[in-house]
């Protein structure tokens, strides 16, 4: 064990968790590349839980970054404060949702906790729709409408949440129907449900289940949904904290691939925007935004030196068509990882969009969750210079993929020969 994981040790939670046997300082980052403290390189697959977006040590980023810092680091929403006020209309004629504004936060966690704010506000109701095996933070209101019992760590809460069927789409009692099969199933469950309790606020979900292991109901459920949410008058929440910003490659946000019936009420973001930097915040329809009775301002979030992060973060992203390079190369890796699996007992499936790519692994014969293979595969994927992430629900293990949008074909080649080598170790 090394000085600094034991001082870590004496100082920190014990459930705040650490990746590896042994723990790695990163020092240094250029490009898909970081560098941990004794000079060894890694290619990264996982971006800082997807946040790295575009790419490290980006220097157009730093450069916004260290120009802003020299003038003013902070003032707070008291004031006006340009790159926010910049920032916030290129999000909100991005978002698709009409006559937006936009609140801006520190973190995915309390975009969320701020749209169910709203929601609950808005409808007068603190009963909420979530999805099963579904991830949206660690506060107290969003840890309770958190369908993983693996990050959810107390039963009690502000809000009253019950649980749908759809987010997963190949376990659980629909698995086995065709797309459409699947979504009528799941629409008449959330019928059913609504004819059992009291007219909730608000739907909130994810388009692809990020910490659940990279999973996502069939294209147009949520639009399928969202006919009912409407009739019912319930708002829809979608958490684009890990799937907005181009990533899936075919969308720039998660919610277009079920765009039938238009955008959602509320939209949350957070991770990739600030590459890195600690942005988040939420996008809503004016009525629903200005619902709130009382003052509210925000300390740190819309900083002047994150919102210039952001801008310069954004601009280059557009830019340089990385949506485009995330359907790209991301296709090309998606394939390159299911050939790998094929050849592997313990692969059920590889699964994703663009550069969101899940690898559920099962104990070789059954279809039981395997996380001790997927430990070992992290274990074995970093002794070959790769980083990559984990998740899944109570019955599945997923490695997770998620590189920077700007991976090129090269890195994308090399990362999947590591995996497919670290598989074979592992196994």
């Amino acid at each position: 064990m090394t000085g600094l994981h034991e001082r870590h040790l004496a100082v920190s939670p014990e459930w705040l968790s650490l990746y590896y046997r042994r723990p790695l300082e990163l020092t240094r980052g250029e490009g898909r590349h970081v560098w941990d403290a004794d000079g060894n390189r890694y290619l990264d697959f996982f971006g800082g839980i997807l946040t790295t977006m575009t790419a490290h040590a980006l220097p157009e980023v730093t450069k916004a970054v260290s120009e802003q810092a020299g003038r003013i680091i902070h003032s707070s929403t008291l004031y006006l404060n340009r790159p926010l006020v910049e920032l916030a209309e290129r999000i909100a004629s991005l978002s698709g949702i009409p006559d937006a504004r936009v609140f801006f936060t520190t973190s995915g966690t309390e975009a969320n906790d701020t749209a169910l704010l709203l929601a609950t506000a808005h409808r007068g109701s603190n009963q909420i729709l979530a999805m099963r095996n579904s991830y949206h933070g660690r506060s107290f209101s969003t840890v309770s409408v958190t369908g993983n019992r693996s990050w959810s760590p107390t039963a009690f809460s502000p809000l009253q949440t019950t649980y749908v069927h759809g987010g997963v789409r190949h376990r659980g009692p629909y698995a086995d129907l065709g797309d459409a099969e699947f979504i009528e199933a799941c629409v008449a469950d959330l019928e059913d449900l609504l004819g059992h309790v009291r007219t909730p606020a608000a739907l909130i979900a994810e388009p692809v289940q990020g910490v659940g292991g990279f999973t996502a109901p069939p294209d147009g459920l949520y639009a399928a949904f969202r006919e009912v949410l409407d009739r019912h008058g319930v708002l829809w929440i979608s958490d684009e904290v890990q799937t907005g910003w181009g990533r899936t490659g075919d969308h720039f946000w998660g919610w277009q691939a079920h765009a039938g019936n238009g955008p959602p009420d509320i939209l949350t973001f957070a991770k990739g925007i600030g590459n890195g930097m600690s942005i988040g915040g939420v996008v809503a329809r004016a009525d629903v935004m200005n619902c709130l009775d009382a003052h509210s301002i925000s300390t740190f979030g819309g900083s002047p030196v994150t919102m210039a992060a952001g801008l310069a973060n954004l601009s280059y992203l557009l830019e340089h068509d990385l949506q485009g390079n995330a359907r790209r190369v991301g296709g090309l890796l998606i394939e390159r990882l299911r050939a790998v699996g094929a050849r592997s007992p313990a692969v059920r499936e590889v699964r994703g969009r663009g550069l969101m790519i899940g690898i559920e692994l099962v104990r070789p014969g059954t279809d039981d969750a395997d996380p001790d293979a997927a430990s070992a595969v992290l274990e074995a994927a970093r002794a070959g210079g790769l980083l990559i992430g984990k998740g899944g629900g109570h019955d599945t293990s997923v490695l997770r993929v998620a590189p920077p949008l700007s991976l090129t074909v090269a890195e994308a080649e090399e990362g999947a020969e590591i995996l497919a080598d670290a598989l074979r170790a592992a196994g």
